[in-house]
């Protein structure tokens, strides 16, 4: 098997750019509104979506908004402002890492929090990721106290 294929086939890789789309996306739904339904037929058309744990993007993009209030009133303690007032793409990172937090408990919090600084670094605005990082950091500490005490 080539390295090219065996890269594609890793299920952690393919989580990574599961969670890359899902906030593409996201951030299209936190601007549009426009159905879910279709917002994912659209990404379904693209070339990378051949790469991407296509059910786990499934859930990120559809479970989020279900939950949407709920992830946000984890979060709000570790912002500095209202999580509106957030800027969207960060948004959409911090609401996929709170998600990922508090309801996939077989995603370590590491993993959790390095995954949306590497978002923050690939999309959002110059230092954002150093913010993410922050509030990512502070909210595990609460979400995951249990996991944190027995790594220690």
């Amino acid at each position: 098997m080539s390295k090219a294929a065996r890269k594609s086939t890793n299920p952690a890789h393919a989580r990574k750019k599961s969670r890359r789309l899902a906030m593409q996306a996201l951030y299209q739904w936190s601007m549009s509104g426009g159905d879910l339904n279709e917002i994912e037929k659209q990404f379904q058309q693209k070339d990378e979506i051949q790469q991407v744990d296509r059910e786990y993007f499934h859930e990120l993009l559809h479970r989020i908004p279900a939950c949407v209030d709920e992830l946000d009133q984890a979060l709000d303690a570790y912002l500095d402002r209202e999580m509106e007032a957030v800027d969207p793409v960060e948004r959409a990172i911090l609401r996929i890492g709170s998600y990922e937090l508090i309801h996939r408990l077989d995603v370590p919090y590491r993993v959790v929090i390095n995954e949306a600084v590497q978002l923050g670094k690939t999309f959002g605005a110059a230092d954002s990721y150093r913010y993410i990082n922050g509030v990512m950091d502070k909210a595990a500490q609460q979400l995951r106290k249990i996991e944190i005490d027995a790594a220690k």
